[in-house]
């Protein structure tokens, strides 16, 4: 049985702030490093040996893989980081309090905003100072290709090159395979691998720190899923 092991971040400093986070760099909160601690040990415990590891370029989810690692004695496992596990992006919501956005503009709209599968935000301009495009880790990617603004849509659109070229042939080739990632691209993932309707997604919720495990066919269907 094929096996693969999702961890979403553990909570972010925005995230106990009620923030809009997306493509920001924003730091584990210390209740983050110790749930990213727990998901280690959790892993440890399960006797989970990895054989390869892949997160974004985010630090939240880095530091998340590199704890869920090196607390079950594994901090030696091959890592890929790459933007396409990068959470998705808020556009112009980014470091919004979501409870003012709300106020602001209604809680049916926000939760669009938040759950819907193909409603986007509001959209960050290229110009802004606060877009990934002045940003050097994604220097080396076509201009165009950079978001201003994703649903979990194009959210699952430009992860799931990653997963086709990277994670499925590890999968493939026997190995164990660690994903520490963010709620929205672990979710888009999770839509793939488990064909979850456009509308069942939006009741779909990851908890921060707590490792999903799939165990897989050898045509990557699922055959278990359950939290650690």
């Amino acid at each position: 049985m094929l096996k693969l092991v999702f961890v979403r971040h553990g909570l972010s400093e925005w995230n106990a702030l009620n923030q809009f986070t997306g493509w920001v760099d924003v730091d584990l909160s210390e209740k983050g490093v110790e749930e990213a601690k727990e998901a280690g040990r959790k892993v440890k415990e399960a006797g989970i040996e990895f054989d390869m590891a892949f997160t974004s370029v985010l630090k939240r989810a880095i530091k998340t893989c590199n704890y869920v690692l090196e607390e079950s004695d594994q901090l030696w496992v091959p890592q890929t980081k790459s933007w396409r596990l990068n959470e998705r992006h808020y556009g112009a919501l980014q470091g919004l309090n979501k409870q003012e956005t709300a106020d602001k503009y209604g809680a049916d709209q926000v939760q669009l905003w938040r759950r819907s599968y193909d409603t986007l935000p509001p959209l960050l301009a290229e110009t802004d100072p606060l877009s990934a495009a002045n940003d050097r880790r994604y220097a080396h990617l076509d201009k165009r290709t950079i978001p201003g603004g994703e649903n979990l849509k194009v959210t699952l659109e430009r992860a799931l090159p990653f997963w086709e070229d990277q994670i499925a042939p590890a999968l493939l080739d026997g190995k164990t395979v660690l994903v520490a990632a963010h709620g929205n691209s672990l979710r888009a993932l999770a839509k793939h691998i488990e064909n979850i309707s456009d509308d069942d997604i939006m009741g779909l919720e990851i908890p921060t720190g707590q490792p999903l495990v799939y165990e897989l066919n050898d045509d990557l269907s699922v055959a278990n899923k359950y939290y650690l």
